[in-house]
């Protein structure tokens, strides 16, 4: 029989694991990001799982940068809709 491959769920959970002792380390409002940071591979499993990356936490952080992007492009449209049109 055949091994089967690891979920990318499991991938995820599995790095989370082995950055405990960093997380233990930071404050209390880092920690609270971190675990912010960590919730971005979960939203964009099937591409990490589609991707089958050797080094999967290339592909988490990418998920996380990725959600990190989409906030930014955000935040500057909102910054755009209030500031003046300094061309005019």
């Amino acid at each position: 029989m055949g091994r089967n491959n690891e979920t990318f769920t499991l991938i995820i959970d599995r790095h989370r694991v082995e950055w405990a002792k960093f997380r233990r380390a930071l404050r209390r409002e880092d920690q609270e990001v971190f675990d912010d940071l960590w919730r971005a591979p979960k939203i964009h499993l099937a591409a990490g799982a589609y991707s089958a990356h050797d080094t999967p936490l290339e592909t988490i952080l990418m998920s996380m940068l990725l959600e990190q992007h989409k906030r930014i492009r955000v935040l500057e449209g909102h910054l755009r809709a209030i500031e003046p049109d300094e061309t005019a």
